[in-house]
Order: structure tokens, then C-alpha cells, then sequence
């Protein structure tokens, strides 16, 4: 039939293969292999330049609070805020990889701490707590061809402001 189910789960350095077709396979294999780099080294390291590597110039990016943007300069910007406030955000694990027809998810540990003022939009800023954050997160990826066109962003934006000190 032509369709394909690649389950890709690793522990350590242990991966296990289902596919039910080679080339699918091999399409998966590639497209979780570059989510893998994607997150442990461009998005962890700030390599912005690399991630046309894996998002499509036009990329729709879905963020855990529901709102869209689109193309990839936007993503950009909207992850280097990110590191303005926690500089050693870090993703390092995928512990779970699945892959289906174009589309991938992975599930993550985003890590960091918030030790640099926070701006809040409005030309203020949020001092510093000091305090680290561990925060459980998956991402959904469709692909066309060897780029992400559209990328689901999910993690628990409350449980991020808890873990440091910016809610109860």
C-alpha cells in the first residue's frame, strides 16, 4: 500500500526499527535524525543559520498557547527570546521518536535557568529569579520533503512560570 510506520524509541543509545517500507523507512530515519540535531545542537547551541536545514522558508509554527506565526525569520527571532532570559536553554534527550507518512513527534526535556531579566513587551523587564527549569515538551513536525512546513510547539507554559517563580 505504500504507507509506513516508522516507531523509533530510544534509551541511551538504543534504537529500535519498525517499518513497514524501506523507502518510508529511510525517509523516517532521516527526517527524526535531523529533529535530533535540530534540537541538541542548532536550537541548544543558537546555530539560527542551520535551521533551514530543517524548517521550510515558510514555515507555520504553532506555539504552545495556540497562536501561529509564519516563516522562518519570525521562528527565529521568537526562539532567540528565548535565550535572552535563560542562555543555557538546552534540549538533550528525545525520549520518544515516532514517525508516519510526514509527519514526526518527538517528546523532549527543555532545561535552563532564568538568570538574565526577562523583557515583558511593553519596554520593562522581569528581574532574574535565579531559578532552573525542567519542563517536559513535544513537538509535532509535518514535512514536505526534507523540511518541517508546519511545527506544533507543546509545553506547559504555567508549569514554566511556576518552576521559575513567576506564579504560584
Amino acid at each position: 500500500m505504500g504507507v509506513g510506520v516508522v516507531i523509533l524509541l530510544t534509551t541511551g543509545s538504543a534504537v529500535a526499527v519498525r517499518a513497514g517500507s524501506q523507502t518510508g523507512a529511510d525517509q523516517c530515519a532521516a527526517r527524526l535524525a535531523t529533529f535530533d540535531t535540530l534540537d541538541f545542537d542548532v536550537f541548544s547551541n543558537q546555530k539560527w543559520p542551520r535551521l533551514s536545514e530543517s524548517h521550510a522558508n515558510d514555515i507555520v509554527v504553532t506555539w504552545p498557547d495556540g497562536h501561529e506565526t509564519n516563516g522562518i525569520a519570525r521562528h527565529i527571532d521568537d526562539l532567540k527570546g528565548m535565550f535572552v532570559y535563560a542562555p543555557n536553554t538546552n534540549i538533550a534527550v528525545h525520549p520518544v521518536r515516532i514517525c508516519s507518512g510526514d509527519y514526526t513527534a518527538v517528546t523532549g526535556i527543555m532545561t535552563g535557568t532564568f538568570s538574565r531579566p526577562m523583557p515583558t513587551g511593553d519596554g520593562k523587564t522581569r528581574a532574574p529569579t535565579g531559578k532552573s527549569f525542567r519542563l517536559a515538551m513535544a513537538t509535532i513536525g509535518h514535512w514536505r520533503g526534507a523540511t518541517m512546513d508546519h511545527e506544533w510547539l507543546f509545553w506547559d507554559n504555567h508549569e514554566f512560570m511556576r518552576q521559575i517563580g513567576l506564579a504560584q
